[in-house]
């Protein structure tokens, strides 16, 4: 009734943040405030929204009848039952409470830390502030560097190149707010960086790779431009090429050789060949009725020797999401894009939080990392 469009989760991006989980800006502002424990107006008033995209009026309906609904319904959330752990008084004894990525706590969580501190004898904070990357979405990274505790920083990098941690190094240092100084040293291997212009420019046919995006839009371009190639790659979603229509084939190409099929492969086959007109004459990619371009992809992958069954040797993921990932090889977009460099000119803690997802994007390589260069300078983020 409101025309508001609502997905559950963000197509590309469900596994980018345990704080939003839907990619309507309604309700990822209202998850949003909730996170940082403010009211709805509160969070609306920083104005860190796009304004053509949240109305007032309709927020405020949409946040009264959201609590309304799960009221009628019995139904609870995921901070719904942070809550009810924070006003229990059911709460056990422990000898020992570990967190781990303890700076992406948002304000809410940090409440539960708080009563848990009360019930238990040691409480472990493990994280890295250099890798707060969600405050965009409420997660509270000063409280984590200001926290009292006895604190223990790990020297030695077991990831990182010398060469990749000097690039790191370069985005953290543009940290201007809070920051706990701290300094790693790397692995003793050399590693390799460069400018790259264009996928061309590194073989992407031998080796691991992980390909990194800031945005979104991005990463739909670069998945397009790797199939163009007739690379196989995979991000979050899934494999590059159309798993059914590759199930078939292989299913139809046992058939021409041995002359018989298991029921589910025959199913495979006829979502392809609708009209029952199989031929053992003819190859797949001969007779299959679907998008000749995707046909044409599968069969270039194929011939180009790529295990399909197999995980592929190429991911394509956003900084984001990839968060906790690591690869010998990354090849690391810097274009930025609007949406970004908008958003980081309302304050120096954006500013902060943008250098601090270039220092994870960075440190997804093991050895090697390819930067590769906006196609327009001013859309690019400057290592």
């Amino acid at each position: 009734m409101l025309n508001v469009r609502v997905s559950f989760t963000d197509k590309y991006n469900e596994e980018e943040t345990h704080f939003l989980t839907c990619n309507n800006p309604y309700f990822q502002m209202i998850q949003r405030a909730i996170n940082k424990n403010i009211n709805i107006r509160d969070e609306y008033d920083l104005n860190e929204h796009d304004r053509k995209d949240i109305y007032w009026p309709t927020l405020k309906h949409i946040d009264l009848n959201l609590q309304e609904y799960k009221k009628k319904n019995h139904l609870l959330d995921f901070n719904d039952l942070i809550t009810q752990a924070i006003e229990s008084n059911k709460i056990p004894r422990f000898k020992a409470i570990f967190i781990d990525e303890a700076q992406d706590l948002s304000p809410l969580q940090w409440k539960l830390y708080d009563k848990l501190k009360e019930h238990c004898d040691d409480m472990y904070l493990a994280g890295d502030d250099d890798q707060a990357i969600f405050a965009w979405a409420g997660a509270d990274v000063n409280r984590f560097i200001k926290e009292p505790a006895n604190e223990k920083v790990l020297r030695y990098s077991r990831r990182v190149s010398k060469t990749v941690q000097q690039q790191a190094q370069i985005a953290v240092d543009r940290i201007s707010g809070i920051r706990k100084h701290k300094e790693y040293l790397p692995r003793d291997e050399e590693g390799h960086t460069q400018f790259i212009s264009n996928l061309g420019q590194v073989d992407l046919t031998t080796g691991k790779w992980l390909i990194l995006t800031r945005t979104k839009s991005n990463l739909l371009d670069i998945a397009k431009e790797l199939k163009s190639k007739n690379i196989y790659f995979q991000t979050n979603k899934g494999k590059s090429f159309h798993v059914g229509m590759y199930n078939a084939a292989m299913a139809y190409t046992k058939w021409i050789r041995e002359g018989r099929l298991e029921d589910k492969e025959i199913n495979d086959v006829r979502d392809f060949i609708p009209n029952g007109n199989w031929n053992p004459e003819k190859n797949w990619y001969d007779i299959f009725v679907g998008d000749q371009k995707e046909i044409l992809y599968i069969r270039n992958i194929i011939s180009g020797g790529e295990k399909l069954s197999e995980n592929a040797r190429v991911w394509l993921s956003t900084i984001h999401a990839a968060k906790g990932g690591e690869e010998d090889n990354v090849i690391l977009s810097l274009q930025q894009g609007s949406k970004v460099q908008k958003s980081i000119r309302l304050s120096v803690d954006k500013q902060d939080e943008e250098n601090r997802v270039w220092y994870v994007g960075i440190t997804r390589a093991r050895n090697n990392l390819y930067k590769l260069k906006a196609k327009k300078i001013l859309k690019e983020y400057q290592l």
